[in-house]
């Protein structure tokens, strides 16, 4: 897959393509619906999606609490798994922000990128101060020689099916909820950093990962699928995670620190994918090292055969 991030200099091979248009954070089952459509509209041409980074909501609101369900690298590697081949990750900075829905249109969708066929859906709102719409979008697409379909919004279960929703699914430690909306396990990726290695003399070593500038989902320990994507230790495990900011040692930052069952090695700056499958219990304090060390047996037992069930 290709990733273009200018939309004024874009190489002859990376026009042309059949794009879905929107943020896809979490590239939920809503959001494989649109590339799918963005598939099928025209079959002859690349296949791909347009969205931001920053995403706009951070950049109209820098200060707003964390939402975003994954990082911009995650979101790439999702994309590519669904076999999208351009991936235009436009900078959202003023320019981008200040350009009226027609001159979007104009400049970036034709002009720009020469895409063949753009899919939104129906909420869609582009242009500065959002003020224009999908039809606005038919209606350009008409008059500068682009095709546009419109998806509908997809619903699962009498729900729509939305990125706010499975915030909301996370929020109240119901994973398996937020993973049916996704089409996939709510994944946290990101690089091992350096802690303060207590899980190490509990006997528990754990890869420590930070959540900075992502949604939290509840705090507490949770069953995981883990996927070391780079290093000595590529490869996919099963383990016990704990999000939070560890009561226990006087925590503050947030964090996900994660133990891979039946491994070992030196993860610090590989890239993990760590997929929470169950949440299994709240953050808790206890009264001594020994007692901590009795629960997170069990909690490792109760992962074990949650995560062999699947």
């Amino acid at each position: 897959m290709r990733i273009i991030r200018d939309f004024q200099f874009v190489e002859p091979q990376d026009r042309g393509a059949s794009v879905a248009i929107g943020n896809f954070d979490g590239v939920h089952i809503g959001h494989q619906s649109v590339i799918e459509l963005a598939r099928n509209a025209a079959p002859d041409a690349p296949l791909g999606v347009m969205t931001f980074e920053p995403h706009p909501r951070e950049y109209f609101a820098p200060d707003s609490p964390p939402f975003r369900l994954m990082r911009g690298n995650a979101r790439a590697h999702r994309l590519q798994k669904l076999g999208v081949k351009k991936l235009y990750e436009l900078p959202f900075n003023a320019a981008l922000a200040g350009l009226t829905p027609e001159q979007f249109a104009h400049s970036v969708i034709c002009e720009g990128l020469g895409l063949s066929h753009v899919v939104v859906g129906s909420d869609f709102c582009f242009g500065k101060g959002r003020s224009g719409t999908a039809e606005d979008l038919v209606r350009f697409g008409n008059e500068m020689g682009f095709g546009v379909t419109i998806a509908p919004l997809m619903e699962r279960s009498e729900n729509i099916v939305s990125s706010t929703a499975i915030r909301t699914a996370l929020t109240e430690g119901r994973p398996r909820d937020a993973a049916t909306m996704l089409g996939h396990w709510h994944r946290i990726e990101g690089k091992v950093i350096g802690g303060e290695q207590r899980g190490r003399e509990l006997g528990y070593p754990t890869a420590n990962m930070s959540i900075e500038g992502l949604h939290p989902p509840k705090f507490g320990v949770y069953a995981v699928l883990v996927d070391v994507l780079d290093g000595p230790h590529q490869g996919s495990y099963h383990g016990a995670a704990s999000v939070g900011t560890r009561p226990m040692f006087n925590g503050e930052v947030p964090n996900i620190e994660t133990f891979l069952f039946d491994f070992s090695g030196d993860l610090y700056g590989a890239t993990l994918s760590v997929g929470l499958v169950e949440y299994l219990r709240p953050e808790m304090t206890f009264d001594g090292l020994d007692e901590l060390i009795t629960q997170m047996d069990t909690d490792c037992d109760t992962a074990r055969a949650l995560l062999a069930a699947l």
